[in-house]
């Protein structure tokens, strides 16, 4: 019988939070000479070129702010600031793994999602003083949800900065752009703006290099399909879809890395759209933590593209939402080990 998510209760302590602040495996091994740019597409080989200036700043800014003076001081040196634009699946973070590989340590690497979890988690001037220290501090997906998210991470660059910390950040939107439409407060719009003014902007264009040639996404089987292939799956888990979202509801999203962790394989029973926004958005880390660990889904039910609903996706989120349903197609044709 295979093993459940729905049993499992990971604790991560907060001093491990750090440590684990590195890129998902998948990015391991990546460099700027493994990105193949797409010849058809400029930007891609222009940010390649960019990444590794940026890098080279880094090291010589970090290289500097440890300097001692003639008086035994720090120099403050302004740490320097890299946003890599663009669609889905266009390699951005490739780019960013590349800049941390690249980058003195030490050092650290983490969703958006991840930095406010950990900086919940320490406080916020435990977590810069655990910061302060870094070349450079690289911000996966880069999305403000609300003006709170919006004046933690503000404060936050802006003090790392100061100390010399470079930061380098992906997103699907432009620095002065993040959070548009969604609020309207003049202290959030400030902030906003303030942030922008932190980085240089690359662009970074083309398709989405998941579903690049491919067939579309399989069916989802039968139950009984699903169960059969599970059971033959050793490491695999097999949950049923809304006990496993209930489930979710129960863990802090930092946990949700060490809830997949060792597991082959997912398999899901009973997908259905889901029209929730707070469910919805666990899923959404749910799906960032088994795309970064490279872990094929396997469900029955609703096809994979309809995991939300339209109204969710005609929402303010809709952005995090169809990286979900892109990573979640991506997971669901790789092969499940046998």
């Amino acid at each position: 019988m295979p093993d459940r998510l729905v049993d499992r209760r990971p604790e991560v302590p907060a001093d491990q939070l750090v440590a684990q602040m590195v890129p998902p495996p998948m990015f391991d091994e990546v460099g700027f000479d493994t990105y193949i740019p797409d010849p058809n597409e400029p930007s891609q080989a222009a940010a390649v070129a960019a990444g590794r200036a940026f890098a080279e700043k880094v090291a010589a800014i970090h290289k500097a702010t440890h300097k001692k003076s003639f008086f035994g001081k720090k120099k403050p040196v302004q740490g320097a600031g890299l946003y890599l634009d663009g669609g889905f699946g266009v390699g951005k973070t490739h780019l960013l793994a590349s800049i941390f590989h690249e980058a003195p340590a030490p050092k650290s690497f983490g969703t958006f999602g991840e930095l406010t979890n950990l900086v919940g988690a320490l406080g916020f001037t435990n977590a810069v003083e655990r910061l302060s220290a870094n070349s450079v501090l690289c911000i996966d997906e880069f999305e403000l949800d609300d003006p709170g998210d919006t004046v933690l991470v503000s404060r936050l660059l802006t003090e790392l900065s100061a100390q010399g910390v470079s930061v380098a950040a992906t997103s699907n939107t432009l620095p002065g752009q993040l959070g548009e439409g969604r609020f309207a407060a003049q202290d959030f719009l400030r902030e906003i703006k303030k942030l922008g003014s932190i980085f240089d902007t690359v662009r970074v264009d083309g398709p989405d290099y998941r579903h690049r040639d491919l067939p579309p996404a399989p069916e989802p089987g039968s139950p009984e399909q699903l169960t059969e292939r599970a059971a033959a799956t050793p490491g695999a888990t097999l949950d049923d879809f809304d006990a496993l979202l209930a489930h979710l509801s129960t863990l802090h999203p930092s946990k949700y890395g060490s809830l997949i962790d060792g597991v082959r394989a997912v398999f899901v029973s009973g997908v259905h759209p889901v029209t929730d926004q707070a469910v919805a958005l666990r899923l959404v880390v749910l799906a960032d933590r088994l795309y970064d660990a490279g872990t094929p889904v396997s469900v029955s039910g609703a096809k994979l593209d309809a995991i939300f609903s339209q109204e969710m996706l005609d929402g303010g989120y809709r952005k995090k939402y169809l990286r979900a349903i892109s990573r979640l197609l991506a997971l669901s044709r790789f092969e499940v080990p046998a």
